[in-house]
């Protein structure tokens, strides 16, 4: 080729280097098009999208599945994710298995009842050496380094139940309790709370104390043991929602007549028997207002701002004919 052709030859080449040079600023600036509003709009709220991990205490409870609404529709309402689980039936220790998988996957923040064990406060003060939120709700973990506590004010309910079996009794008789277990907290709180009113009247007399499980049936067993063992016992408590049906089957099933029986939240089936006057009156918790209250108390913290270390949710008393009143508040 000589000298004279050889820059027409080149010409293609260039023209075609130019083609592909001004194909590629055009598509990178149609990219940046795209890209820019997105990161225009980007929130300034810090905890939008932040997954957070609930672990009940039993996954299939109406106690917890109401807990577990209320969460998630704060959730949405802030903008956050919400995985709920939990063990199939009580289990401590499936609860600390559950809260150190939540940790190991990296949850933005944690919801958790408080079970009083030092392998589970171990674990919620690594989480929040993580920097991994952790909010107790229906029973606290005293000594962690939780965030907050949401629920109940479990002691306060149970001498609350004392009052209202004292009144009804004049100070006189004998009482059976069921308790959900002995291993959760909030049991054994309501428990000491209702004893420190009952130690105070002398003719009243707690007889025997029997665990349901949590389980409607073995509810129905204990309490049948307790009326057939002491058949003079004329006030029963249970302290877990399903005890106070419970009670009441197991009273119908041995005959007893006149005994009168004390619930705790307001299932169904037990607000229809108050209103037969089969059962005297229940405490109501609120789980659907714990589970929106912790799932805000994370939004206030992921915004920037300090939650308060406790938060007593309402609770009320429900009779025939009367709702009762709301007790409850925040507290610092």
């Amino acid at each position: 080729m000589s000298n004279r052709k050889w820059p027409f030859a080149v010409i293609p080449l260039f023209l075609l280097f130019a083609w592909l040079l001004v194909r590629f600023t055009l598509s990178f600036l149609h990219i940046h098009q795209l890209v820019g509003p997105l990161e225009a709009v980007e929130p300034i709220d810090g905890s939008l999208g932040k997954k957070i991990v609930l672990i009940s205490q039993e996954r299939g409870n109406y106690f917890w599945q109401a807990i577990g609404q209320g969460a998630r529709e704060a959730a949405d309402k802030y903008g956050l994710r919400l995985d709920y689980t939990g063990p199939d039936r009580i289990n401590p220790s499936e609860q600390i298995k559950l809260l150190d998988k939540a940790i190991s996957a990296k949850a933005d923040a944690i919801v958790i009842q408080g079970i009083n064990n030092p392998e589970y406060r171990a674990l919620i003060d690594k989480a929040a050496s993580l920097g991994i939120p952790v909010v107790t709700v229906d029973t606290d973990e005293p000594g962690s380094k939780r965030l907050a506590y949401v629920g109940t004010d479990n002691e306060g309910a149970g001498r609350q139940m004392g009052e209202l079996v004292a009144h009804a009794a004049g100070g006189q008789g004998d009482i059976g309790v069921l308790i959900s277990s002995e291993q959760v907290e909030n049991q054994r709180l309501r428990l000491a709370g209702f004893r420190s009113v009952i130690g105070h009247y002398p003719g009243l007399h707690i007889v025997e104390i029997r665990s349901s499980n949590i389980s409607r049936l073995q509810a129905v067993q204990q309490a049948q043991t307790i009326l057939n063992q002491s058949p003079g016992i004329r006030f029963m408590v249970g302290f877990s929602a399903l005890d106070g049906p419970g009670i009441l089957e197991a009273a119908q099933r041995v005959g007893t007549s006149g005994l009168h029986i004390f619930a705790f939240d307001d299932m169904e089936e037990t607000v229809a028997a108050i209103r037969q006057s089969e059962i005297e009156s229940a405490i109501v918790q609120q789980p659907v207002e714990m589970g929106a209250q912790a799932i805000e108390r994370l939004h206030d913290y992921f915004s920037g701002s300090t939650p308060p270390s406790m938060t007593y949710t309402r609770t009320y008393i429900i009779g025939k004919g009367s709702t009762g009143q709301n007790d409850g508040g925040e507290t610092p």
